[in-house]
């Protein structure tokens, strides 16, 4: 069974940049998708970026098109979320998620099973 372990969040400026990494363990990802959400205080928890671990079917939310990349090490197992140009309402806690979904459901919550402890990203103004 596949468990995720998240890193890489904390404190900058707006402007800046993070990078947030997500360690999978205790299984292959050869069919699974894999996504970063982000749940802000008092809002629902919200889609932000997704890819099949394969390396194809790229999807981004379009409050982060253009700033944020996903991107995944399949020798370390690890997938990754490139934050940059990083706005005050990017302010979340970021979950990695992962699942053997479909491709019409790899943008919404319901298409993952396994999800990570999350990871704290706060940006300053």
């Amino acid at each position: 069974q596949v468990q995720l372990v998240e890193s890489g969040g904390g404190l900058v400026q707006a402007g800046g940049s993070l990078t947030l990494s997500c360690a999978a363990s205790g299984g292959t990802l050869n069919n699974y998708a894999m996504a970063w959400f982000r749940q802000a205080p008092g809002k629902e928890r919200e889609f932000v970026a997704a890819m099949r671990w394969s390396g194809t079917h790229t999807y981004y939310s379009d409050s982060v098109k253009g700033r944020f990349t996903i991107a995944r090490d399949r020798a370390k197992k690890t997938l990754y979320l490139q934050m940059n140009v990083l706005k005050p309402e990017d302010t979340a806690v970021y979950y990695c998620a992962a699942g053997t979904t479909i491709i019409s459901t790899m943008t919404r919550t319901l298409g993952y099973k396994t999800w990570g402890q999350g990871t704290q990203v706060t940006v300053s103004s």
